[in-house]
């Protein structure tokens, strides 16, 4: 794998806490760094793909009206729902 050096300011606690966690798991700053940053690309990745899948959706008409929408919420979490 390719790798390139990027530089990042961040807040001294943050600095803190990365190098602690980096002794102890005993990986490097730059490693806990890289993996840090990938998570976040993964999740915000993820997430605009899923807003933009949903406002495509309700371009197109697929909507639910709001009693609908709090209707189906309400079963989230139930058995057997």
């Amino acid at each position: 794998m390719t790798t390139k050096l990027i530089s990042v300011r961040v807040p001294a606690d943050v600095a803190r806490r990365l190098t602690t966690l980096a002794e102890t798991t005993d990986r490097s700053t730059s490693y806990v760094a890289a993996q840090a940053i990938e998570e976040f690309l993964t999740l915000q990745e993820w997430q605009v793909k899923a807003i933009r899948g949903g406002l495509a959706e309700a371009e197109a008409g697929k909507l639910v009206d709001h009693k609908e929408a709090v209707k189906r919420l309400k079963k989230w979490g139930r058995r057997g729902a």
